[in-house]
């Protein structure tokens, strides 16, 4: 299962360190990285045959098929980076929790008190997990050179959102019920969460991921002071004890334009911005030498693939070129999505980004 690894989009075949990892490390570079939250998933037609065979939990904990579908879209597409192929609840499975999926996680018993709390176990990363690590050892070998591969965890909220609340929610509030009710028990869950968080982050990192992303998907559920009390705590703990020199950490979160300052307080590379904040806007709060990424609407995808360039290029000049910009959706990929809105939005980010930085230099030449 080799991947034909094409020319660099810089046209320069010897430079093979990943354009990711270099705009991480706020080095001139030739144009914006490029990857896709989901971007291995059911708006692919391989992948959905694949699905015809296999559930999604035995496509996550199957080594050879989870390596598979991460690499499907990096065959099909010019992207810079690739995110391992698994879902936020699969350490949770492993910590003793009762989950299926429906699609989305299901709990038969939400945890809910502190006796339920102290059932959870502490997986060994590298032995209960160790299928996640060999498709991330499988995916090193596999993945062109140019192609970063990014690690994931799901962020303590959240996964306590799913455990608590028993599965998707609008409002969550039996979460925030036992947040406000019973700090302690909901401490307890969150530093219980954390632990795990950060054993299977490090294990990712040990078996070949390049970079690591922490999802919080729920965290904008929270005002900025319910945030800082309750969770920031807890994620500024995870960022201390995984990050690693070389090795970018990523932050997201959806709904959080509120939280963007605290995601920066947690000691993050790269923050995560979703559709709903301006990028100008977002890039002024936050410090120069941390990066972001994002921004568009996942459905920007059906709009005519002849308008995808003004898009793009308006968050380019959003992001500027002196801080580090990765370009993403604001949300994960719809199933729906067209492949031709995919295909339009990859050359748009690499021709706009090359524009953008040839007109930046042309400004200093002639100034």
């Amino acid at each position: 299962m080799n991947v034909t690894e094409p020319q660099g989009i810089s046209g320069v075949e010897e430079n093979l360190d990943p354009l990711f990892l270099r705009v991480c490390r706020n080095e001139a570079v030739e144009t914006t990285p490029l990857w896709i939250m989901r971007q291995a998933g059911r708006y692919l037609p391989e992948y959905r045959r694949v699905r015809e065979e296999h559930d999604f939990l035995t496509v996550c904990n199957t080594p050879d098929l989870a390596t598979e579908v991460t690499l499907q879209p990096i065959r099909r597409f010019d992207l810079d980076a690739s995110i391992l192929f698994s879902d936020i609840m699969v350490p949770v499975i492993a910590m003793g929790a009762d989950i299926t999926f429906a699609p989305g996680p299901v709990l038969a018993e939400p945890i809910r008190d502190e006796s339920a709390v102290r059932a959870l176990g502490r997986p060994d990363a590298a032995d209960d997990l160790g299928f996640v690590m060999e498709t991330l050892r499988n995916l090193r070998r596999e993945l062109p050179q140019h192609v970063t591969l990014i690690g994931f965890s799901g962020a303590p909220f959240t996964l306590a959102a799913y455990l608590v609340e028993g599965g998707a929610s609008k409002e969550f509030a039996s979460l925030k019920s036992l947040m406000f009710q019973e700090p302690v028990t909901f401490h307890l869950l969150m530093e219980k969460l954390a632990l795990v968080v950060v054993d299977y982050m490090k294990a990712q990192i040990d078996a070949g991921a390049q970079a690591v992303q922490l999802f919080d998907t729920w965290a904008g559920l929270l005002s900025p002071a319910d945030y800082r009390e309750y969770v920031l705590p807890h994620v500024q703990r995870i960022v201390e004890q995984v990050k690693r020199p070389g090795v970018p950490f990523l932050m997201y979160g959806n709904g959080t334009g509120g939280l963007l300052e605290l995601f920066e307080e947690a000691g993050v590379d790269i923050v995560s911005l979703d559709w709903r904040v301006d990028m100008a806007a977002a890039r002024s709060r936050i410090s120069p030498g941390i990066g972001v990424q994002g921004n568009l609407d996942p459905i920007a995808l059906f709009a005519p693939p002849e308008t995808m360039p003004l898009r793009v290029r308006n968050i380019l000049e959003g992001a500027g070129t002196e801080s580090p910009h990765i370009f993403n959706l604001g949300h994960g990929i719809s199933r729906h999505t067209p492949i031709e809105g995919v295909e339009a939005l990859v050359r748009a980010v690499h021709d706009e980004g090359r524009r953008i930085r040839r007109e930046a230099a042309d400004a200093i030449g002639n100034s």
